[in-house]
């Protein structure tokens, strides 16, 4: 999260929404205060959909009428997934109205020597601090 900027400031994680009789609920939410709006995150393990940007509008829609302050710009929501097809996206995207981005994410691991270097000298450790008890 550390790479999407240090104006981001965290609202909630699996954030209530209402809409009608149903609640929603909006993975992440952040306000950013350069652009002064709240930023609605969807996380996705998958390959974008085009369902995703319904979902989000709703929840965008849902946020400006509800939560957003009347000084504050109209909400931004950002889809991120494991990939996405892009002719899929700028179709899905090409009549939205709304501040929406569709993004991929990279997963990072550590390298697997320093892990197992890491593990090594942890079982090490406990092994000496269970004999000094």
């Amino acid at each position: 999260m550390l790479e999407i900027g240090k104006d981001f400031t965290f609202v909630g994680e699996e954030y209530r929404i209402q809409v009608g009789k149903h609640d929603y609920y909006i993975d992440l939410l952040f306000y950013h205060r350069s652009l002064s709006c709240l930023v609605a995150f969807e996380l996705k393990i998958g390959e974008f959909k085009p369902e995703y940007v319904g979902k989000i509008n709703l929840y965008l829609e849902a946020l400006d009428r509800d939560v957003k302050k009347v000084n504050e710009n109209p909400s931004v929501g950002v889809v991120l997934c494991a990939s996405k097809d892009d002719e899929v996206v700028e179709f899905t995207l090409s009549r939205s109205l709304s501040p929406t981005m569709v993004s991929e994410y990279n997963l990072k691991l550590i390298d697997k020597k320093l892990l197992q270097k890491k593990l090594k000298e942890y079982i090490e450790l406990a092994e000496t601090n269970s004999e000094d008890s």
